[in-house]
């Protein structure tokens, strides 16, 4: 299914957005890899990368089927983008998050060598709070050293309440996770409610 991914629209105002019949969305701090995981689901390019922090600057949405979607959010923290247009993000992802009915998964990544930092728990908390289902992904997997990985795998499970293999643990990269995330994904966008 997510073979044939295409971008179908970029909006500011989540209203301006139209139904779907499922969409699952990615969140996470700038700079965390949101659209390279993206494109590693996907097989080919779909999201523009960029080494500049706070590339994604609206909601961008990606056609996987008729009106099922995936959706990159911008990133929260760090981000080379004026002060006021920052500002504007929190309102608009809130509006997205808590405004989409048919939003099946929000998939919410962390650096995997970082760690959650308090900007992630606080996503985290917030999404609690909304009643919003949630998954923890922890990206560049394959920058932590192999002796450290399972560690680290334990401490952010911990910081979440999670056991280790409840976090997907995966390596744009170097394929790690990948296949297992994708089917997940297209399950997620296939099934019924």
């Amino acid at each position: 299914m997510l073979n044939h991914v295409q971008y179908l629209i970029s909006e500011t105002n989540p209203g301006n957005l139209g139904p779907s019949t499922a969409e699952v969305s990615f969140v996470g701090r700038s700079n965390v890899g949101k659209s390279t995981l993206l494109n590693a689901l996907c097989g080919h390019v779909l999201a523009r990368v960029s080494k500049t922090p706070g590339r994604t600057r609206m909601i961008n949405v990606f056609s996987a089927g008729k009106d099922r979607w995936l959706v990159d959010l911008p990133g929260y923290g760090y981000a080379v983008v004026p002060k006021n247009e920052r500002r504007e993000w929190g309102p608009m992802i809130e509006g997205y998050l808590t405004g989409r009915a048919n939003l099946r998964m929000i998939f919410c990544l962390i650096d995997a060598k970082v760690g959650p930092t308090p900007l992630d728990t606080q996503m985290h908390e917030w999404l609690i709070s909304q009643n919003l289902p949630w998954r923890i992904v922890a990206t560049k997997a394959d920058q932590v050293r192999s002796s450290l990985a399972k560690k680290q795998r334990q401490d952010i499970a911990h910081v979440f309440g999670l056991q280790p293999n409840d976090i997907a643990w995966v390596s744009a990269s170097k394929g790690l996770g990948i296949q297992e995330l994708k089917t997940e994904v297209s399950r997620l966008l296939t099934s019924q409610k």
